[in-house]
C-alpha cells in the first residue's frame, strides 16, 4: 500500500483545499459551491480510477466497485466551519512535521479518500468483490443529513456497511439522539432578558441575564459585566456533558431561590425530578444536557440534548417527559443503532483492527451519531484511535501521514474481508 500513499495524500490535501462548509444554496448546489466542488472533484479522482461513479444532484455521490448485494461504505465531504486560533491554515492542506493539516483532514475528507484508495488497491490487486460496494459520500453530515435523504429517494441504501466517521476498534452501538424544546411559563421573572448557548448539541458555555438584583451571586460564580450577569462554563459535545461544564446550571439556581417557576425549571433539567437519567443499558446511561436557553413574553424556552440507550423505546423517554407537565416539542430525532457483538459485520471489523494492532480490543458504543444510523446493519470504525490526540472539530485539525499509511492498509484489508 505504500506506493499509494502520495497520491492519497496529494487527494486529500487538494480536497481540504476547497471549502465545503455548508453555505446557502445556489442553482443546482443544495448545500453551496464549495460543497458540490468538492464532491465533482471526489467523484472525477474516482473515475480517472477506472470507476463507475454517480453524482445525485449534489446532494451526494457514490463510487461503485463490484457485483452483487450492496454494501456501504458511507463517508462526507461537507466540513464544520474552520473557527479562529489556527496556526495552520484551515483551508491549505499544509504539511508539517508528519502532519497534514486542515478542516476535514480527520473529519472526514481524509478517510473518505483513503476508502477510495484502499478500493483502488483492491481493483488494481484484480479482487474481485462479491458485492457491490458503494463508497457513498455526502455534503450535509454535520447539519442536517439532507443528503442522505436525498440518496434514499434516488438509489438504494444498502442495509449492510460501516462509515469511516467514528472511532476505533469499532462501534457497534449509538445511543438514541432527541433533541427537545422545553416551554416555562415564568411569572414575576425576575430578570429582563436570559439566553445563552450556541447549538443544542453543545454544552453552553456562556449564559447572561439583565436583572436589577444581584446581591449573593458572586456564590453561584456568577460575575457582572456591562450590566448583565454572566455565567461561564466550559462547552463539549452534547453527546457527553459530563465533559463540560454547562453555564446555564448556575444562573437558573441562582433565579431559582426566589421564583417558583425558575425552581421548577432547575429542578426538571438539572436535578432530574422526574428520574429521566435512571434509564440505562449496556450502551450506558441516559444523557440530557439543557444547551441553549432564551427568555421572551414571559416564557422560557430551553432546548435539551437527550441521548438514550440503545435498547430503550424512544416513548419510554416521552413517557417521563409528559410526566414533567412541561409544554414541549420535538425537534429533532435520530434513532437508535444497535447491533449484536457477535454479528458478521461487527466480529470481522473487531478482528481486522486487532490483527493491525495487536490489541485485543473489544467493540464500544457512543452517545454520538454517525452516518451508520442510516444502515440497518451499520458500524462506525475509525478513523480515530483511543489514546491518540482529538483534532476533529478543534482548531488545528490534522491527519498524521503515519495514521493515512495505517488507514490505507486496514480499511483495503476490511473491505477484502467483508466482500469477498
Amino acid at each position: 500500500m505504500e506506493k499509494y500513499l502520495n497520491d492519497t495524500v496529494k487527494t486529500i490535501q487538494e480536497l481540504i483545499r476547497i471549502d465545503s462548509t455548508n453555505q446557502p444554496a445556489e442553482e443546482g448546489m443544495p448545500f453551496g459551491k464549495g460543497a458540490a466542488r468538492a464532491l465533482q472533484a471526489f467523484l472525477s479522482c474516482a473515475a480517472a480510477m477506472g470507476f463507475e461513479t454517480r453524482n445525485y444532484d449534489n446532494y451526494v455521490g457514490e463510487v461503485l466497485f463490484g457485483e452483487g448485494e450492496p454494501f456501504a461504505i458511507l463517508a462526507h465531504l461537507d466540513v464544520v466551519p474552520a473557527g479562529s486560533g489556527w496556526t495552520h491554515a484551515p483551508f491549505g492542506g499544509e504539511i508539517e512535521n508528519g502532519k497534514l493539516y486542515g478542516r476535514g483532514a480527520m473529519d472526514d475528507k481524509g478517510p473518505a479518500v483513503v476508502c477510495l484508495y484502499a478500493l483502488k488497491a483492491l481493483k488494481d490487486e484484480g479482487f474481485q468483490p462479491r458485492k457491490t460496494i458503494k463508497l457513498i459520500v455526502g455534503c450535509n453530515e454535520e447539519c442536517g443529513w439532507g443528503c442522505i435523504d436525498h440518496y434514499k429517494q434516488c438509489a438504494e441504501m444498502p442495509k449492510v456497511g460501516f462509515t469511516p466517521d467514528a472511532d476505533f476498534p469499532v462501534i457497534y452501538a449509538e445511543k438514541g439522539i432527541l433533541h427537545v424544546k422545553f416551554y416555562f411559563p415564568v411569572e414575576n421573572a425576575p430578570f429582563t432578558a436570559l439566553y445563552g448557548g450556541k447549538g443544542v448539541n453543545m454544552v453552553c458555555d456562556e449564559a447572561f441575564a439583565q436583572c436589577d438584583k444581584t446581591e449573593g451571586a458572586e456564590r453561584y460564580s456568577l460575575r457582572v459585566e456591562d450590566g448583565l450577569l454572566v455565567s461561564r462554563g466550559v462547552s463539549a459535545h452534547g453527546s457527553t456533558p459530563e465533559k463540560g461544564k454547562n453555564a446555564l446550571e448556575p444562573l437558573f439556581a441562582y433565579f431559582a431561590r426566589t421564583n417558583e417557576d425558575m425552581r421548577r425549571a432547575h429542578e426538571i433539567l438539572f436535578e432530574d425530578k422526574f428520574g429521566l437519567k435512571n434509564f440505562s443499558d449496556e450502551t450506558g446511561r441516559l444523557t440530557m444536557s439543557p444547551d441553549v436557553a432564551n427568555y421572551g413574553d414571559g416564557i422560557l424556552s430551553v432546548c435539551a440534548d437527550i441521548r438514550y440507550p440503545s435498547t430503550l423505546p424512544l416513548q419510554a423517554v416521552l413517557d417521563v417527559l409528559d410526566k414533567t407537565g412541561v409544554r414541549y416539542e420535538e425537534i429533532h430525532h435520530q434513532r437508535a443503532l444497535f447491533n449484536p457483538k457477535d454479528s458478521f459485520l461487527i466480529q470481522t471489523l473487531q478482528r481486522v483492527y486487532n490483527e493491525a494492532t495487536g490489541e485485543r480490543a473489544e467493540p464500544i458504543a457512543i452517545g454520538g451519531g454517525t452516518y451508520a444510523r442510516a444502515l440497518e446493519c451499520g458500524a462506525g470504525f475509525g478513523p480515530q484511535l483511543c489514546g491518540e490526540p482529538v483534532t476533529i472539530h478543534q482548531k488545528d485539525e490534522y491527519i498524521s501521514i503515519p495514521h493515512v499509511t495505517f488507514l490505507l492498509n486496514l480499511y483495503r484489508r476490511a473491505v477484502e474481508e467483508l466482500t469477498k
